[in-house]
């Protein structure tokens, strides 16, 4: 047996045992999508779709990879990594061995090798976003799960996950990961089938022109006829009785002949209010996945995945400065680093930390950033608890409305310049004593009841989305 063989035989062997040490998720998301691509006596060829995930598996997982080559084979095997583009592995497919040379590095799709001039021969998804795909989605612990649930489902459209819910707050990646599911489906199936992206907002409006001009026939076939339905954003359905009624009808004549549904959401089902009974039960008849905000480690390769796309060298120190600045959803993290980058070459300088400490000075001081209101926080906390903020301003001390108004306080106090004294005015003239009672209440809750804190996150998150749209 050949060098080259004894190689290929030790690298499959190391997967297999590196399989039986990490997650599940793990493997599917980092080892499925490496390639073997050839060997010489002492190193070992492998592809990899990007040089973000080159350089994950690099930090992650090399020397688990070298280890378990060296106990296998008694020798020293070096890795080398080579960066072939190709669409992201759905859970539970392993890539076939692709050639690393340009001419013949195109996509398989469903079993089938491609060229990549066959690939370009497919036109882009009507209604589709192109750059909406699940190569350019980063994956970090705050959407692992989402991420692979749709992979899953872009392989098996119309079975095991139908219909899927992913919701999450504002710029997080909600749409992208649905369009993404869009875009793979069709791409596998080489530009056939009937995928349908809308939203809510435009659903509706649809179906009410629909009724004006006597075609609801039309509306009814476009959408009852779809292979693929992605809808974004149902929240938007609350109160709209007569849409809330078609819909359900559609989706019980999708389901019924197993064409996938995905929907998005910026909450969970059972918080949106005025959605019928059985609406809510459909959406949450499949699978339900959240998406959070970035930690740290994920924000740093979201930002470095975009300077790469655009060409622009930035430092680990600036990318570092705008994730420890900026917590709030990825949206945020990219306009920093747009505002950033877009500075540094209208003045023709570097992008330095001392642009990006002036830069991100002024973004956060800019009216977008600025605009969070105590009246702001109040109506947040109080749709979350299902109160009013009158309720929150007023005299009542139940339990069902102290603790939400010592968190709307503790809030106010974190994230306005009120001081106690303003804060407690715009609780029904209450004094500072009160409000530094109900901010100690909290922080020492926080300390014995970690749920507090994710309460906490999620309501900032909530009131700065709202703040940014005021």
């Amino acid at each position: 047996m050949t060098d080259w063989q004894d190689n290929r035989v030790f690298w499959d062997e190391a997967l297999k045992t590196i399989q039986h040490q990490v997650s599940e998720q793990e493997y599917v998301m980092w080892f499925q999508q490496i390639a073997y691509a050839g060997s010489d006596q002492d190193r070992i060829s492998v592809t990899v779709p990007s040089s973000f995930y080159r350089d994950q598996v690099k930090q992650r997982y090399l020397d688990l990879i070298q280890s378990t080559l060296q106990d296998l084979s008694g020798r020293n095997l070096q890795i080398e990594f080579n960066i072939v583009k190709t669409e992201m592995v759905a859970p539970g497919e392993r890539p076939t061995d692709r050639a690393s040379s340009e001419t013949d590095r195109g996509k398989a799709r469903n079993g089938r090798p491609q060229s990549q001039e066959a690939a370009k021969a497919i036109p882009p998804a009507p209604g589709l976003n192109s750059e909406y795909t699940f190569q350019n989605f980063v994956v970090g612990d705050n959407n692992r799960f989402a991420a692979n649930a749709a992979m899953a489902i872009a392989k098996n459209p119309g079975t095991t996950y139908n219909p899927c819910l992913i919701y999450g707050g504002v710029g997080l990646g909600k749409t992208h990961l649905l369009q993404s599911i869009g875009n793979a489906v069709w791409l596998n199936n080489e530009g056939t089938g009937k995928i349908v992206y809308v939203t809510a907002e435009d659903f509706t409006n649809e179906f009410i022109r629909s009724i004006q001009e006597n075609r609801t026939h039309l509306f009814k076939n476009k959408y009852r006829n779809a292979d693929v339905l992605l809808i974004d954003d149902i929240h938007f359905l609350q109160k709209k009785n007569e849409t809330q009624e078609e819909l359900f009808h559609t989706f019980n004549a999708l389901f019924d002949a197993k064409k996938q549904m995905i929907f998005t959401s910026d909450r969970p089902v059972s918080e949106i209010k005025d959605i019928t009974e059985r609406l809510q039960n459909r959406f949450t008849r499949g699978l339900t996945v959240d998406l959070q905000p970035p930690q740290m480690e994920t924000a740093v390769a979201i930002l470095k995945k975009k300077a790469e796309k655009q060409g622009v060298y930035v430092s680990d120190e600036v990318i570092n400065l705008i994730c420890q600045k900026i917590t709030t959803n990825v949206r945020d993290l990219e306009a920093a680093l747009t505002r950033i980058i877009a500075y540094a070459e209208l003045v023709n300088k570097e992008v330095s930390l001392d642009v990006a400490q002036r830069q991100l000075k002024d973004f956060f001081s800019s009216p977008m950033q600025n605009n969070i209101t105590v009246d702001i926080i109040q109506r947040v906390v109080a749709d979350y608890f299902n109160l009013s903020p009158n309720e929150l301003k007023g005299k009542k001390r139940t339990r069902q409305v102290a603790f939400p108004r010592q968190m709307a306080m503790y809030i106010s106090r974190e994230v306005t310049e009120a001081s106690m004294t303003d804060v407690g005015l715009e609780f029904g003239g209450r004094d500072h004593t009160t409000v530094m009672h109900a901010c100690q209440r909290i922080s020492s809750r926080m300390r014995t009841d970690p749920t507090i804190e994710d309460i906490i996150q999620t309501l900032i998150r909530r009131i700065r989305e709202e703040g940014s749209r005021a």
